[in-house]
């Protein structure tokens, strides 16, 4: 078994916050009523792509209706809708969407996960679930050994790669702003494909293929 596959494992089997079991559990019961015939998966939400990829995508959290309800990070809602179309037209995934755990999406060269790896009420996971995950983190870069690239999406993302880079002091947030780790990889902020902002027009979609252009042309740079 891979360390991706044993971190798989713990995670999905995971019961360590309290609040986020509870919720997570009951969004699966009450569901929402367009998804009342669909079965949810309700529980943590492991990372997804290629186990050899030099891009990875950092996220906050599964979406109680998305990600919560399918199994698959960003899958199933309309920010994943938003961010896998990017990565289509990148060259990073097989196709622009991601509806369901066996829709016959493939990611080449990129890997998508969250910080926090249960789907919090509100969208807001508290910082003690942040840090009780973050071990979760640390062992999904490790076994992403390829990895040159970042893309942040979000401050909750930024703040959370940050941390775990031990980047200080911590480079105002800005879409498209990048931030070198010394040793590591070259982290890229993008504002989150929320509907806040794609919505408001906050973030559009050329403002989002400039952020995976740029992460695949740092990826493609020869190592000095």
């Amino acid at each position: 078994m891979s360390a991706l596959d044993r971190l798989e494992r713990d995670v999905v089997g995971c019961r360590e916050c309290p609040r986020l079991v509870e919720w997570r559990e009951r969004v699966a019961v009450e569901k929402r009523a367009s998804y009342r015939d669909q079965p949810y998966w309700g529980r943590p939400i492991p990372g997804f792509g290629d186990p050899e990829a030099r891009i990875a995508v950092l996220g906050l959290a599964p979406a109680a209706h998305g990600a919560n309800r399918t199994g698959r990070v960003f899958t199933g809602d309309r920010s994943g809708d938003w961010l896998f179309r990017a990565m289509y037209r990148a060259g990073l995934a097989n196709q622009p969407e991601s509806v369901s755990l066996d829709d016959g999406l493939r990611l080449t060269d990129a890997w998508v996960t969250a910080a926090v790896k249960c789907a919090p009420p509100g969208n807001k996971p508290l910082p003690v679930e942040r840090d009780t995950c973050a071990p979760y983190l640390e062992r999904e870069f490790a076994a992403l050994h390829r990895v040159s690239v970042v893309v942040c999406l979000g401050q909750f993302g930024y703040q959370a790669a940050t941390t775990h880079f031990g980047v200080r002091p911590r480079p105002k947030f800005g879409h498209c702003v990048e931030v070198p780790v010394d040793g590591g990889p070259t982290l890229i902020c993008s504002f989150h494909p929320s509907q806040q902002n794609t919505f408001t027009k906050r973030l559009t979609e050329p403002m989002l293929d400039a952020v995976f252009t740029r992460a695949v042309t740092l990826a493609n740079q020869p190592v000095e």
